[in-house]
């Protein structure tokens, strides 16, 4: 029996997805015995469509999808999550199983979702909205199950983590390493879902909720991008033996989850450290499997399309053996968020400040003040002739500690100039 396929969104992934059916369909037929039909395809003009060949597919109007009693997937791949919501909610409504890419959708409103996919009876993947071609969700969701998951570690913008690597390597300010970016395709003209973590921090809400079995909305996510790093401070990591990533983080602790994203030192020796330029990947350890790690390009037409067919096709493969959506929501634990001021670890902080007489002291009495124990100080060059940088690493502090500590000292008359770069170190 043929799967009918319905197409929302037929942009560079959606293109990706009509080029996969088109080159692959007789294999899947052949070799997996899944036979795909693109049924329908939808966008707001049918430019993209023809250029695929399958402009006699197209309509301007998804309920024609919807609606049709005979498409049994839809695919959306519109992205937002306003239109794109009403597409995946109308389709479930429908009777139609839905596999979709939208991360910013599951991350604010998984939970409505799954709703309505229960109600319905009917599948809702989303392989492709964490790590593009990177299978991290199909594992957590069925391989690793076996395993309390403890932590979720990544690297998943790789917008950011080739900025990071540029301004390492080459020593590109922040400014050119973006407009690099920008240039190469990587970075929007717009950059702040990137340069600002939020990107980050939706998967890692959905990984978070996937991994501990509880919700976890992008808002519960503490988000920090890299705006305030310098090659400075890469350089200072180096010579501590760190590297320095955005880094997306869910830990499960005794009190609850723990879940940020923010600029991060990890030890040079870790996986992750050697992640460079677009790649992702996204390190799990779970309290059987021990440690294992993802990698992979996690973005582009062609890694994203790849994860969306992936779920097509293992979809279809149940369509037609007759079988239930087997793993829904998992969400049925209710874990506490921590709050970001309960952590506890080390940090590098580097400020620019005055150069003149006395302004040390002022410093190394307010972190004294606020139990900030420093484990050493460095000046680092002339920022100009009337600024340097200095920087401190403390000891393992508390959070709010060294926020009320950064809070005093930015507060202080003709003290720092400029905002203050924070990297929390990660051992």
């Amino acid at each position: 029996m043929a799967i009918r396929i319905g197409l929302v969104g037929t942009g560079t992934v959606g293109g990706g997805c009509i080029d996969i059916i088109q080159k692959h369909g007789d294999s899947f037929r052949r070799h997996y015995g899944i036979d795909l039909e693109l049924a329908r395809v939808c966008s707001l003009h049918d430019d993209e469509a023809k250029a695929h060949g399958v402009g006699h597919l197209f309509t301007p109007d998804y309920h024609d999808i919807v609606n049709d009693p005979d498409i049994d997937i839809v695919i959306e791949l519109v992205g937002g999550t306003t239109v794109a919501k009403s597409v995946v909610l109308d389709a479930l409504d429908a009777g139609k199983n839905v596999v979709t890419a939208n991360k910013a959708l599951m991350a604010t409103s998984g939970q409505e979702v799954f709703d309505a996919a229960d109600a319905a009876g009917k599948d809702i993947r989303f392989g492709a909205s964490v790590g593009g071609g990177i299978p991290i969700i199909g594992p957590l969701k069925h391989s690793l199950i076996a395993n309390e998951i403890e932590s979720v570690m990544g690297i998943v913008n790789g917008t950011t983590n080739y900025m990071l690597t540029r301004m390492a390597e080459d020593n590109l300010s922040y400014e050119d390493a973006l407009a690099e970016a920008q240039a190469n395709g990587y970075a929007e003209a717009n950059p702040s879902a990137d340069v600002d973590g939020f990107d980050a921090a939706a998967k890692i809400a959905i990984l978070g909720s996937i991994a501990f079995n509880t919700r976890i909305a992008m808002d519960d996510v503490y988000t920090r991008g890299i705006s305030t790093i310098k090659p400075t401070d890469l350089e200072a990591a180096r010579e501590m033996g760190y590297a320095v990533k955005l880094l997306a983080i869910a830990h499960r602790t005794d009190s609850g989850v723990d879940v940020r994203v923010h600029p991060t030192m990890i030890p040079v020796t870790h996986q992750l450290a050697h992640v460079d330029g677009v790649f992702n990947a996204i390190y799990v350890v779970g309290d059987f499997v021990g440690e294992t790690m993802f990698f992979g390009e996690g973005a582009g037409a062609g890694a994203a399309a790849s994860a969306v067919m992936g779920d097509v096709l293992d979809m279809a493969r149940q369509l037609q053996a007759g079988v239930a959506p087997i793993v829904g929501c998992t969400c049925t634990d209710s874990l506490p968020i921590r709050v970001i001021d309960t952590l506890s670890m080390k940090y590098y902080i580097r400020f620019t400040v005055a150069d003149r007489p006395g302004v040390l002291a002022v410093m190394s009495k307010v972190f004294a003040d606020n139990n900030v124990s420093i484990h050493s100080m460095t000046q680092r060059g002339k920022a100009d002739r009337s600024n340097v940088d200095v920087v401190y690493v403390t000891h393992t502090a508390k959070e709010s500690d060294v926020q009320a500590a950064l809070q005093t000292i930015c507060e202080a008359d003709d003290l720092v100039v400029a905002e203050p770069s924070l990297i929390r170190v990660e051992e």
